[in-house]
Parts: C-alpha cells; structure tokens; sequence
C-alpha cells in the first residue's frame, strides 16, 4: 500500500513515468493505479485525442509500440493503457526495446494481472532504469482484516475487528470485493459511527452470530450449546456454509493453538506477531489453550484432517454435510 501511494503522490506532483509496469496476483492494485492515470494525467479536453485503452487479446506488442511512438495532439502527453496484457506474455519481452528509449511524451502503462516478469529477463532489468515496475502481492487472509482497517482509516471511518474478519470470511481474499461492500456500508453508515458486526449482518447479509468465526469461538471456549446451534445452522444452510471452509479455519485456528502451547512468552504482544493475529483475537487462543491441552491439540489436527478427506469422499460415502458436522463437533469437543 505504501508503494501505491508513492505512485500517486509522484503522478499527482508531475513526476510522471514514461512507462508504468503493473503485474502480480492482486488486481485491486493494478486496477487503482491504471484507474488514477486514466483520470490525472491528461484533462478532460486532453482525453479525447490522446488516451488510449489497448486490450492484450487484441494487440500484439508492434502495435502498443507503434501507438506509443505517436505524438500527442495539443498536448503535452498522451496515454497507451494496455489492459489484459497477461495475454501477451510469449512476446512481451520484446517490449524491452521501446523501454529502452522510450517516447518521453508518452505515459505507457501494462497491465500485466495474476503473472510476473521473470527477473532474469531483458525487460525486466530495463524497466528497471526506465520505467516504474509495480508487483502487487496477493495478501493471506490472516492480513486482509488489517488491510481494512488501514483502507477504512484512511477514508475516515472505524471497522470493528470482528467486522472486518466477518468480511474476510464471506468474502475471501479478493480485495476488490472486499472494497465494494465497503463503498456500500460508507453510504449508509456515517463516519461518526464505527462498522459493527451489526451493521454487517444488516446491510451486506452475513450473520453475525452463525459463522465459522463464532463457531471457533464457542468450540474454544467449549460451548457446546452454542456449537451445536451453529452446526445445525450449518447443516440447514449448507450452500452458504461449505463443510471445507469449516475446517480450513478450524484446521487453522487449533495449528495455531499448537504453536501457542510451544511459547515461552505468552503476552499479548508477541502472541499476536507470533500466530499472525489480531491483537483483539489473542484472548479466544488464552481461553482455548486451558481447555484443550497440546497432547488433545494435535489429536484434534489429525481428526480435521481426517474428516477434511471424508467430506472430498474419500474412506466415506454417501455421509451428509450434517453428519459430518455433527462428527466434527463430537471428535473435538
């Protein structure tokens, strides 16, 4: 996020790139930062004659070349965007040469989504001295509840921790989902006011109170009732609620309660650097610790993993969802 903004605050104090590489797993980013060249390098009127918009399926890289040698029309500069440019990955080394000298009132700009340069690559190392190279790394999902945070910082509201992971459970790691929703909460929601769990369940659709994230708090603090309402929920809604993100969190949430039995230091601070975790979070891992000792732990992992096959099919078949479910919460609690 720091290099993004860099790139922003250098476009908008006219420190502008002659060539702009934007590759890597995240699309959110690349997208952002086309979206904002698109829109800040050239006025209004400028647009019309000099801006551009390429598509990698239908262009090779002669043609991008060719374009980007024009001359701009009453203008300073113009814009070539190539989107979709992971389509000319066979050829696009052949880029090299343009970015060795490239038109200096020309603001290229590849798209280059869910693939990277190979370092060793002539373009590579001519980006390098010539142009702005941007990979956007995909995020784990144990950093996704903390990129909200910062984003919803930065436009001035507050988002409760449990929010946020609600968000990331429904939602998964992609961003510009993720980023949608929060443009909907921001309408109804005033800035005054923090983005609770409620207003999550409210607005976007998510049930607060039968989650994954709820069911790996009460079978940590050993609830069984509240456990069992939410595997019958679960079991009701099994579309909604698929068995394998079940135990993908759950196998998550008891490998970490492993590494927690093995820390000397138990205090907030480095159980939180330590598991990857929200601060807020690190009191389910204390409670869970005391009821679920490091011999019954490692049991637990093996059982998950064991019913993980038998929800794929395999050593079982014809069990439902529900009785897997119930299977589940019987062998760890």
């Amino acid at each position: 996020m720091d290099e993004v903004k860099r790139i922003v605050a250098d476009i908008r104090n006219g420190t502008i790139a002659p060539v702009y590489f934007l590759m890597g797993e995240e699309p959110y980013y690349i997208d952002k930062i086309a979206a904002f060249i698109e829109d800040h390098v050239l006025t209004e009127e400028e647009r019309g004659f000099n801006q551009m918009v390429l598509y990698g399926k239908d262009v090779s890289i002669e043609s991008i070349v060719s374009n980007a040698k024009r001359y701009p029309m009453m203008a300073e500069k113009q814009v070539v965007i190539v989107k979709e440019a992971q389509h000319l990955s066979r050829s696009i080394d052949s880029l090299s040469s343009y970015v060795d000298q490239p038109q200096t009132s020309t603001v290229l700009v590849i798209c280059y989504k869910y693939a990277k340069l190979d370092k060793r690559k002539k373009l590579y190392k001519s980006l390098q001295n010539n142009g702005v190279l941007f990979e956007s790394k995909k995020l784990y999902e144990n950093q996704v509840s903390e990129w909200i945070r910062k984003v919803m910082q930065g436009r001035g509201y507050r988002i409760a921790p449990k929010a946020a992971m609600l968000l990331v459970e429904f939602l998964g790691t992609d961003l510009s989902k993720i980023n949608n929703e929060l443009e909907k909460l921001q309408l109804v929601i005033p800035k005054e006011k923090e983005i609770t769990a409620e207003a999550i369940e409210e607005n976007i659709g998510i049930s607060k109170d039968y989650n994954n994230f709820e069911l790996k708090k009460a079978i940590g603090e050993r609830n069984i009732l509240k456990a069992t309402r939410i595997i019958n929920y679960f079991a009701q809604n099994p579309k909604d609620n698929p068995l394998v993100v079940t135990i993908t969190l759950l196998h998550t949430f008891f490998s970490q309660l492993l590494n927690y039995h093995g820390l000397n230091d138990h205090s907030p601070r480095n159980v939180a650097s330590t598991l990857g975790v929200n601060p807020y979070f690190v009191s389910e891992y204390q409670i869970a610790a005391k009821n679920y000792p490091m011999k019954k732990v490692s049991r637990i992992i093996a059982q998950l993993r064991e019913l993980d096959l038998k929800g794929k099919g395999v050593g079982a078949q014809n069990i439902s969802q529900a009785d897997l479910l119930k299977e589940l919460l019987v062998k760890i609690i």
